[in-house]
């Protein structure tokens, strides 16, 4: 399929975080260029700032938190500018943090999310009792997957994050200093900041996004939609060259190229060590925790059911108006459609369901393809929960 795209020259939003690597690699090692692109990367200090100027058109295309656009679709963000997604760039790769001492205190004798949980519960009900003000613990973003992954488990082992903690937003590269400092008790992010929590004796890994829901969506591309539409062909080749560097990527032995590349660009504050660390599969949990996935599993298909899930935490936690028409804002911004064309570019086999049943499988499993079954990760919920989306 022969693509002309309308912009020669796309400028992409990141943070600094392990899994915007797929960009970093498309970029320097020649994806967008075979595909006619010259890209250019824009470090953001915060999720707001990569959703303003790509609200604005500073910006072309951002890595996002996978429920952004979906938030900026339904006017949440204060924005209101409708955004779409039609790649996916990772699963996995979050975790939950305490610090040293609240980890000290909650005695934690298995790392099963359910016992941490318990183990949490006990402390903070200690301390209510005896009238201590709440910890507070800090996800990346109102709309993140950070956000309801920590409340998804707060609420799963009994604790209320609305009366028993606060919650508060902060920028993941600053979440270390915040814990060292003494202002958060915990939180939940992306790679690499609690392998640094960790390293630094400031915080104690808890619980990873993997245990909480495995395999779950993590960051997507973003763009606006009305850029979609107007640079058609600039997309698909986006999507392709993304696409080619996540098979690249999830190669065991390109991952240390990886994150010498990351460590050079000097796009995160991190060692190179603790960049390999985290992008390692089994380093950062020895558990059977894969880590970061960027191409295995169908990981890059913008699953209709992951945006369905989201769209319903957000109205769990009443983010989101309880009659809003799930099935109908996840079709017109995960867009599946879109993705299809670009795997057909580079010989990539596309699932033909556009959503999938979550949590209800604990093995490998597959779907269909138009080339054969494709072969899936396990998908299950720390607490056994299921969830069928709309058809």
């Amino acid at each position: 399929m022969p693509l002309n795209p309308e912009a020669s020259t796309v400028r992409i939003g990141i943070l600094p975080l392990t899994d915007a690597v797929p960009i970093v690699v498309a970029r320097d090692l020649g994806f967008f260029y075979r595909r006619g692109i010259d890209v250019e990367i824009s470090v953001e200090s915060s999720w707001a700032s990569v959703r303003d100027k790509l609200a604005a058109g500073i910006i072309d295309a951002a890595q996002m938190l996978a429920p952004m656009p979906l938030a900026a679709t339904c006017g949440l963000d204060g924005i209101g500018v409708a955004m779409i997604t039609a790649m996916s760039l990772n699963l996995n790769g979050n975790a939950i943090t305490v610090s040293r001492s609240l980890y000290e205190r909650m005695n934690v004798q298995d790392p099963d999310p359910l016992q941490a949980g318990a183990a949490l519960k006990r402390v903070l009900d200690a301390d209510r009792a005896v009238g201590a003000p709440p910890h507070v613990f800090a996800h990346v973003y109102p709309y993140s997957p950070h956000h309801y992954e920590l409340r998804y488990w707060l609420a799963g082992c009994g604790i209320d994050p609305d009366e028993d903690l606060e919650l508060v937003a902060i920028p993941p590269a600053q979440m270390v200093a915040h814990m060292r400092e003494g202002r958060i008790d915990g939180f939940c992010v992306g790679a690499p900041w609690s392998t640094q929590a960790e390293r630094n004796d400031t915080g104690r890994i808890l619980v990873s996004k993997h245990q909480i829901w495995n395999n779950s969506p993590e960051k997507v591309l973003g763009v606006t939609a009305h850029w979609a539409d107007t640079h058609p062909d600039t997309h698909l080749s986006l999507i392709a060259a993304l696409i080619e560097a996540a098979r690249w990527l999830d190669l065991p032995e390109n991952r240390d190229t990886a994150a010498r590349l990351l460590s050079a660009s000097s796009y995160l504050d991190a060692e190179a060590d603790i960049l390999r660390h985290s992008l390692t599969p089994g380093l950062s949990r020895p558990d059977s925790d894969p880590g970061l996935v960027f191409h295995a599993g169908a990981a890059n298909f913008p699953w209709r059911s992951h945006a369905q899930w989201y769209l319903q935490q957000m109205q769990r936690w009443h983010h989101l108006d309880p009659d809003a028409d799930r099935k109908a804002i996840a079709a017109s911004v995960y867009r599946t459609d879109i993705y299809r064309a670009a795997a057909r570019i580079v010989g990539e086999p596309a699932p033909t369901v556009d959503v999938k049943p979550e949590g209800l499988h604990a093995t490998l499993w597959q779907v269909p393809t138009e080339e054969g079954p494709l072969t899936m990760g396990s998908d299950r919920f720390f607490d056994g929960q299921r969830f069928e989306p709309e058809e």
